[in-house]
């Protein structure tokens, strides 16, 4: 077989047979390079394949003014604190295109460069049309010009800091630059340093649900599109089946919403759609979140970005986004692990771009990894011009303990939540114990520290992750927290014990023992962790 004939058939193993993912990854070549990051299906369960394996983002998000070169040091030193595997960070329209139709990329080649001279991977946000449901990120001359670019127009004609999805010029104007964008980076970088790329940030519209101006009134009037009247989409949406009707008449109390939600989403799929006709990289939209346990009014949240509710007409509405992304500020591990339901679909690869730094937090990445995320990303990871950037690094202190035992075991933990192996549970409010359901075997995960694990954790920080390799055999990670096993079935109430509990860390791929557990360690109750996480490797054997 000929030299080029090779190539062509590990790309196309890689990219569609997951079987030969260990194949290739061991015959990993600097062509590998070449491959085109690539978010993959099979049976409901999603992994991003980056130089075609699959690949988990160990983020961390720049603050918002960040991505300038006098900053980026700041930001860098905060990654390498973290070890973090990839940095989301900002992209400016009005620094891009300054006049109409003249861009300076300066900026995305300083980023490209700092990355791989780190060996990193990046996200691009692009900050342009919406940046938390405002257009503040336009460029000048763009804002010079409100009669040819408005903004939304509220219920009683108040003017709306806010866009208007209705404008054709905007959206034309947005989507050449992206296009521009796009372009520029399949030329500039053929390494794919660049993973994905965010359009647009936290779209939509606060203090008013939608556009009222008389242009928005007049399609809100019209009938919806037929593409929305798809029966599964309406069922989805929990409205009757009907084949035609107004906003008002086919969506009801809801048709506000759903109208400004089908408007946003319409406007960002002409600019992703310019974008992935020049560049085939994934790409997503983040989303401002409402409470997704009390269905509130429209109203008392940021209306028409993808919330929960819309993620149906954002589906149907936005073909060329590849995912919709929760950002998690929201209190309470009832509410952060609804959202992590809600958004972990057979239609939507779950992804965390932004959640909140503080350490309770850092649990919620063991959930994701369960969900077969793609990434997980604390926002503000710099100083942002305040402060010393070892007080930045101290703040993420817990959850770089994470990263830097899951970092070397990356490809084999992406891997195993593609193959749907990995069970968590986090520590909620009431401090429970928690099961984990095994197969044969059942594991029963209790909260707290001490030597017996008796001694309760003040804060709900505790967290259990459990790849099942086999009927028996398990990797084992946790922090402020003690697995007990018990054989279940057939074996229920059966004599067993531990055939062996290796402590070990993982480095290139394979698993190296640094001890074997007993006694003390093993006993009054099975394997503890304390407050830094530690890797098991352990075997049960039913006597």
């Amino acid at each position: 077989m000929k030299k080029n004939d090779t190539l062509k058939l590990v790309r196309f193993i890689s990219v569609f047979c997951f079987g030969a993912f260990i194949l290739v990854g061991t015959a990993r070549s600097q062509s590998d390079k070449s491959l085109i990051p690539t978010l993959v299906e099979k049976d409901g369960l999603h992994t991003l394949l980056v130089d075609g394996q699959p690949f988990f983002m160990l983020g961390g998000q720049a603050h918002n003014s960040s991505a300038w070169p006098a900053m980026l040091p700041h930001v860098w030193s905060a990654i390498e604190a973290m070890h973090a595997n990839t940095l989301e960070v900002p992209i400016y329209w009005e620094q891009i295109e300054p006049q109409p139709g003249k861009f300076d990329f300066s900026l995305i080649d300083t980023l490209l460069l700092q990355a791989r001279e780190r060996n990193k991977y990046l996200v691009l946000l692009w900050f342009a049309t919406w940046k938390n449901g405002s257009n503040h990120y336009m460029p000048e001359w763009m804002k010079h010009d409100a009669e040819k670019y408005p903004n939304i127009t509220g219920r009683n004609g108040q003017p709306v800091d806010s866009p208007s999805p209705h404008t054709k010029a905007a959206m034309e104007a947005d989507a050449k630059a992206f296009k521009a964008v796009m372009k520029y980076l399949k030329e500039a970088d053929p390494q794919h340093t660049v993973l994905m790329v965010q359009v647009q940030n936290e779209p939509g519209a606060w203090g008013s649900v939608r556009d009222y101006s008389p242009v928005a009134q007049k399609l809100f009037e019209g009938p919806v599109p037929k593409k929305l009247l798809n029966p599964e989409v309406l069922k989805a949406l929990k409205k009757p089946v009907v084949s035609k009707g107004t906003w008002q008449e086919v969506f009801g109390d809801d048709a506000d919403e759903y109208f400004h939600a089908w408007s946003v989403a319409s406007y960002i799929e002409y600019v992703a759609a310019a974008g992935k006709a020049v560049n085939k990289l994934p790409l997503y939209v983040n989303a401002a979140l409402r409470d997704p346990l009390t269905n509130p009014k429209a109203s008392s949240y940021e209306s028409g970005g993808p919330t929960d509710n819309v993620i149906p007409i954002w589906k149907v509405a936005a073909p060329s986004i590849d995912l919709l992304a929760p950002d998690i500020y929201l209190s309470g591990s009832e509410k952060v692990l609804k959202v992590l339901d809600l958004y972990a679909r057979p239609d939507n690869v779950l992804m965390v771009p932004e959640i909140g730094g503080n350490s309770e937090n850092t649990k919620y990445l063991y959930k994701v990894l369960e969900h077969g995320g793609i990434g997980f990303s604390p926002f503000g990871i710099d100083n942002n011009g305040v402060g010393t950037d070892e007080a930045a690094a101290e703040r993420l202190a817990t959850l770089a303990t994470e990263y830097a035992i899951i970092g070397p075991m990356m490809r084999e933990m992406a891997k195993w939540a593609f193959e749907g192996k990995i069970k968590a549970v986090v520590e909620q409010e009431d401090h429970a114990e928690q099961t984990i359901d095994l197969g044969e075997w059942k594991a029963v995960v209790t909260f707290g520290g001490g030597r017996r694990g008796t001694q309760a954790n003040e804060r709900p920080i505790g967290k259990a992750m459990v790849v099942k390799l086999s009927e028996g055999e398990f990797i084992l990670i946790g922090t402020n927290c003690r697995f007990t096993f018990m054989p279940q079935g057939a074996n229920d109430g059966k004599a067993w014990q531990y055939l062996k509990v290796k402590e070990g860390k993982y480095e290139d791929g394979k698993f190296k023992l640094l001890r074997i557990r007993n006694g003390d360690e093993t006993d009054w109750g099975g394997p503890r962790f304390g407050a830094v996480p530690a890797v098991l490797r352990t075997t049960l054997v039913v006597r």
